[in-house]
């Protein structure tokens, strides 16, 4: 069975949605969970996640906020919940400080995409091993071979696969790229690999996912919560749409 993560921002469509939102995402059958940190230069995002970081900020969500919001409801949350962002707010709050919260939180591992991993092995690794947390790095199409099992071999979790070289969301991204699809297959990877950027219906999850372990859905969801004024219902139809 593949793998679907959902990820959304937190603090949207309002500052006290989070637990709503992945109790919802639990329960509709998802097998785990992606929560964007909102930061005000969110470079790897397309306009919708983008959007969905200046209203979170603006709803006043912080890295302290959720993690309280987490912790509140971590005892009843079973599937696995990553934090994804950008390294400056984690540095602001001091970075052992941070995964010591995260650890309290009932996370279970980070995505910081623009941590280099030269900085990430040196300074950073030991912190994350001490406090059990996975790290998961990216790939794009135009990663070697050697390095994508470098890259595998620092992650933990996973190894998120980003679908073609684009912001997420981006309309013209390449969802079903075969020959990097096939590349990731083949090589000796110790992690399962979940691909992601530019999926949107079970058509494409299955698509990407075929040779791949699983499938990572986020601008989709994201509409939903930033459109939807019915947004509890149309998130569960729309995870079982993928799911079933």
């Amino acid at each position: 069975m593949k793998k679907l993560n959902i990820y959304f921002t937190a603090g949207i469509p309002q500052l006290e949605d989070t637990a709503d939102i992945i109790q919802l995402i639990q329960d509709s059958g998802a097998d785990m969970i992606e929560i964007g940190m909102p930061y005000s230069d969110p470079v790897a995002d397309g306009p919708v996640i983008q959007k969905a970081h200046e209203l979170a900020l603006q709803n006043g969500m912080t890295i302290e906020k959720l993690l309280s919001q987490l912790k509140a409801i971590k005892d009843e949350i079973k599937i696995p919940v990553i934090l994804m962002g950008y390294i400056n707010p984690v540095l602001s709050f001091g970075f052992e400080k941070f995964c010591a919260a995260c650890a309290e939180s009932g996370v279970s591992g980070l995505i910081l995409p623009d941590l280099p991993p030269i900085e990430f092995e040196k300074n950073y690794q030991h912190i994350l091993k001490q406090y059990h947390l996975n790290f998961t790095f990216l790939v794009t199409p135009e990663t070697s071979d050697e390095r994508m099992i470098y890259l595998d071999s620092l992650s933990s979790g996973f190894l998120y696969a980003v679908s073609s070289s684009s912001t997420t969301g981006n309309e013209n991204a390449v969802l079903k790229n075969e020959n990097y699809l096939s590349r990731l297959a083949s090589l000796p990877l110790k992690n399962p690999v979940m691909i992601g950027f530019g999926i949107k219906s079970k058509e494409d999850f299955e698509n990407v996912t075929e040779k791949a372990d699983g499938g990572i859905i986020g601008t989709a969801f994201v509409n939903i919560l930033l459109q939807d004024r019915d947004w509890k219902k149309s998130v569960i139809d729309f995870i079982h749409s993928i799911k079933g």
